[in-house]
């Protein structure tokens, strides 16, 4: 006697469904991939297929698994790359227990745009970040992505993923700057030629009045690249900072002293007593009060620093366990500087990511997927962990800052003049 198939065995089934570009962006082969990933089996009840690029496609599947649990851990995966029930409910809120006490089963977000149901009504989820809640008001008839570290007793938290819908990026219908060296990170790509697109797209959003992060390590002025950088910021484009408290005050040493960590920057050698010059930037700073007095009293005169304060740049420096010092304006509560990094991101079109990798990741994870990010590192491996978060949106280059931030202030000079207002963006690159 011939044995049934292995899906009669399968006793549970929900039906979900999925709609845009699933088929091009990748979506509807890493849905398969996951329910098969999963143990679970699916069959497609309906595929329309769009015929021109512009068109959307549609899917419905009958998604089976062996039992309930197996069935909302697939349902669970598949959520995340937009696939919906196809009975489309209302989400089910409970309260919080106490303060960051989250109800088991509380639907964890992604860093995509994301809706919920609430009384008959779909609510965009406000500040959309990854690993967060989503808490909300009944009064106001609104949806929050709420951290943990904001959540408070008897805040009305959604709980599980019925009635949330996610909208994953697609991959644009048209050819951009972004297009082209989309994929895996390698070193075996063409620097300069991504480093003028991103020059472009850099020219295109501050034409359109759009806001530009970046994210910077003290590598930036190990390698000689502080200069660059400074004149980026002068130029006006850059609209806020993101660093620890390493960059800044090699920053302001190298201001002072000449030096990186004691070493030369003109000659690349060390100089006598040079490992204390950081020491005594910091203690420069402090007689001042912070980085703005000491620039007000002429104790720096220049610099990546100097060029934020002077073009009123906020900057928000992170501390960390291993600060020397730290300078006044270094925010030593990691909570804090959180909330302070959530502000500041609100509203970037793009984030410059270059030589840091645990600030990038802090950053990152307050992005929602749609802000175009370019991760620049002299290693590989810490590119794909920078970039390994779902998105369409980033751009790998596998480059030092000393190399990347001088050849992209050549870019935005030689393509958008010498400074945003007078630039425009190049259509060669299009």
């Amino acid at each position: 006697m011939q044995s049934p198939p292995n899906d009669m065995y399968m006793q549970v089934f929900r039906e979900v469904e999925l709609e845009g570009h699933i088929i091009d962006s990748g979506i509807m082969t890493k849905v398969f991939d996951r329910i098969m990933d999963k143990g679970g089996n699916f069959e497609i009840i309906t595929f329309e297929v769009g015929k021109r690029k512009t068109d959307p496609s549609y899917a419905r599947l009958k998604v089976n698994a062996d039992n309930d649990q197996q069935l909302q851990a697939i349902l669970s995966e598949i959520h995340r790359f937009g696939a919906h029930l196809l009975e489309e409910k209302e989400i089910t809120v409970a309260p919080a227990e106490g303060d960051r006490i989250v109800p088991k089963g509380f639907y964890s977000t992604t860093h995509h745009p994301t809706l919920v149901k609430f009384r008959g009504k779909w609510l965009p989820v406000e500040h959309i970040e990854m690993d967060c809640t989503i808490v909300v008001d009944a009064e106001r008839g609104s949806a929050l992505c709420t951290p943990l570290s904001k959540l408070k007793k008897n805040d009305l938290v959604v709980v599980g993923e019925e009635g949330v819908r996610v909208d994953p990026p697609e991959r644009p219908r048209q050819l951009s700057n972004f297009e082209f060296m989309h994929g895996t990170v390698s070193p075996e790509r063409p620097s300069e030629t991504i480093i003028a697109k991103v020059a472009a797209e850099m020219i295109a959003l501050k034409a359109k009045g759009g806001k530009i992060g970046l994210v910077g390590g003290p590598a930036i002025i190990h390698t000689g690249a502080a200069r660059a950088l400074a004149a980026i910021i002068r130029k006006g484009y850059i609209d806020v900072l993101f660093a620890g408290n390493a960059l800044a005050t090699h920053d302001i040493e190298y201001n002072l002293y000449g030096t990186s960590l004691g070493m030369d920057i003109c000659t690349g050698k060390p100089v006598t007593g040079g490992h204390k010059n950081h020491l005594y930037a910091i203690s420069e700073v402090m007689r001042s009060g912070s980085i703005k007095k000491a620039i007000e009293d002429g104790v720096i005169t220049g610099g990546i620093m100097y060029e934020c304060v002077k073009r009123d740049i906020p900057f928000v420096l992170a501390g960390s366990i291993r600060d020397d010092g730290p300078l006044p304006d270094v925010i030593t509560d990691a909570v804090v500087a959180q909330d302070q990094i959530r502000d500041h991101v609100e509203g970037c079109g793009m984030v410059l990511m270059v030589a840091t990798l645990l600030h990038s990741i802090a950053v990152g994870n307050c992005l929602p997927s749609y802000v175009k990010t370019i991760c620049v590192d002299i290693n590989p491996s810490s590119l794909t962990k920078l970039m390994d978060r779902g998105t369409m949106q980033a751009i790998g280059v596998v480059s030092d800052a000393g190399t990347f931030l001088p050849l992209l202030e050549k870019q935005l000079e030689i393509q958008g003049g010498p400074s945003t207002g007078q630039g425009h963006a190049v259509r060669f690159f299009e």
